[in-house]
């Protein structure tokens, strides 16, 4: 990975757990949805008009990937409104690079070095600390539906990964995405919420918007980097947002942060230093 894509997506990552944080903080998970979902649909239709279609190989990646991430937006707003930032964030975000990694090198056959694996091992290994520093999941704590995210989020980033490389323009597919995703996320939401959604939409305006353009901006980045291969990776160093989430949830949830997070946040450094000199 070079040094460009590296810092992008690590860019990404602070652009992602700043949205989720977003996310949180918006007490009406419809209410965010329709938000994340505005933004997606606007971006999305300026994007289809300037560039050019994605291949028709890439299309049934493209559609599945749209219906994936519709799930995902509704089952980690479910998962926030029952538990902690700094722990539903992580084990969300930690599943995929592990899910990502068994498919795309058992699957696809992705070829990584001895010291790619041990640094998607290491960051793996870190969020599970993250997760589980503060005991034993507890029935209602939202664990259960973070961990749905979390397979949702490896099903995308799989789907993603592959259209994107047949798709022959990766913007082209990138506009396409959030113009489908965001169109279903806004019905699933209207659906669910009645027709005093919008009402209550208009009292969140800042941060709905704010939260949908960081969305659009932070996955446009993962998938420009997808682009270049090395699906494993790519999630790897994107999971580094969990960093960012911790000090999030430190500031401005008032969450509790122990010595044993601190450690998995060096571990975690730790293994994005592997990736890198792999």
């Amino acid at each position: 990975m070079s040094p460009l894509v590296l810092g992008m997506v690590l860019l990404s990552a602070v652009l992602h757990a700043t949205w989720n944080a977003i996310a949180k903080a918006i007490p009406d998970r419809m209410v965010a949805a329709a938000w994340f979902g505005a933004v997606a649909v606007v971006c999305g239709a300026v994007g289809v008009f300037a560039l050019p279609a994605p291949t028709a190989a890439a299309w049934p990646f493209l559609v599945g990937s749209a219906v994936l991430q519709v799930g995902y937006v509704l089952l980690l707003t479910a998962a926030y409104a029952l538990g902690e930032f700094s722990r539903v964030y992580p084990l969300a975000r930690g599943l995929s690079p592990v899910l990502v990694t068994v498919v795309a090198v058992g699957v696809l056959g992705e070829q990584l070095t001895g010291a790619e694996l041990a640094g998607i091992a290491v960051v793996c290994a870190a969020l599970g600390t993250l997760v589980f520093a503060r005991g034993v999941p507890q029935r209602g704590d939202g664990l259960g539906l973070a961990a749905l995210t979390g397979v949702t989020i490896a099903g995308y980033s799989l789907l993603d990964g592959v259209g994107v490389q047949r798709s022959g323009s990766v913007f082209g597919y990138t506009a396409w995405l959030f113009l489908l995703h965001g169109s279903l996320l806004l019905v699933v939401a209207r659906l669910a919420d009645g027709p005093g959604l919008a009402t209550k939409a208009a009292a969140f305006v800042r941060p709905g918007l704010a939260g949908g353009v960081l969305t659009v901006v932070a996955y446009g980045i993962v998938l420009w980097a997808q682009s270049f291969g090395n699906l494993a990776i790519v999630a790897a160093v994107r999971e580094t947002s969990v960093l960012f989430a911790g000090l999030i949830g430190a500031v401005f949830f008032h969450e509790r942060q122990t010595r044993t997070r601190a450690v998995a946040l060096v571990l975690a450094f730790a293994g994005i230093v592997l990736l890198r000199l792999g």
